[in-house]
C-alpha cells in the first residue's frame, strides 16, 4: 500500500456532509485507501467540470441536487443546492423540481429530472423507451452517459457518507 493522500486544501464533498475532521479516526479510515480517495476526487471533478459538452452545469447540480434529496441525504442535498444556486439555479426551479412538477419545468430539465428519478426509485423499471424521451428532449447519447453516470456517483456519495457517520457514531458510542 502507498502513501495516504494527505488532505486537500478544502474538504472534498464526502468528509464535508459527513463531518469528517483532519485526525478522526473515520477521516484517518477513509485516506487510507488512498486509490478510491483520489479516484473519487477525479470523478467528481470530471462529472462536474465545466467544460464537459452537452449537459451543462447547472443541469448536473439540478441531478445531483434531485437524487441527494430523493435519497433523504439532506446535508448531501444542501451542499448540491448551495452550488447549483451559485451557478445560476432558481429557487423556483428546485420547488418544481422537489414536488416533481416536471411539466412546469423547461422541458430539458424536467426530462433530465425524470430520467433521474427513475434512476434512483426505480432503476430496474428503465427502458429503451426513456432514452427516446431523453433524445427527443435534446440529449446526446454522451449526456445521457454523464447523466447516469452522475446519478450513480452522486448514490456513491450518499453511501459513503452514510457509511462514514454510522461509523463516527460507533466510535463516539464506545468511547462514551
Amino acid at each position: 500500500m502507498t502513501e495516504p493522500i494527505p488532505p486537500a486544501a478544502t474538504p472534498d464533498t464526502i468528509d464535508a456532509v459527513a463531518g469528517l475532521r483532519e485526525g478522526d479516526a473515520v477521516a484517518t479510515l477513509r485516506r487510507a485507501r488512498d486509490k478510491v480517495l483520489l479516484h473519487t476526487r477525479l470523478s467528481e471533478t470530471a462529472l462536474f467540470d465545466t467544460a464537459l459538452p452537452d449537459l451543462s452545469l447547472i443541469e448536473r447540480l439540478h441531478a445531483a441536487r434531485y437524487v441527494a434529496q430523493r435519497s433523504n441525504a439532506h446535508a448531501l442535498a444542501a451542499t448540491y443546492r448551495a452550488r447549483l444556486i451559485d451557478a445560476g439555479g432558481t429557487p423556483d426551479d428546485i420547488a418544481r423540481a422537489d414536488a416533481d412538477a416536471f411539466d412546469a419545468l423547461p422541458r430539458r430539465l424536467g426530462a433530465l429530472l425524470a430520467h433521474a428519478r427513475r434512476l434512483t426509485r426505480s432503476p430496474a423499471d428503465a427502458r429503451p423507451s426513456d432514452l427516446d424521451e431523453l433524445k427527443s428532449a435534446g440529449f446526446t447519447t454522451p449526456a445521457i452517459v454523464a447523466l447516469s453516470q452522475l446519478v450513480a456517483f452522486v448514490s456513491y456519495q450518499l453511501r459513503v457518507a452514510a457509511a462514514a457517520q454510522a461509523l463516527q457514531a460507533r466510535a463516539a458510542r464506545e468511547a462514551a
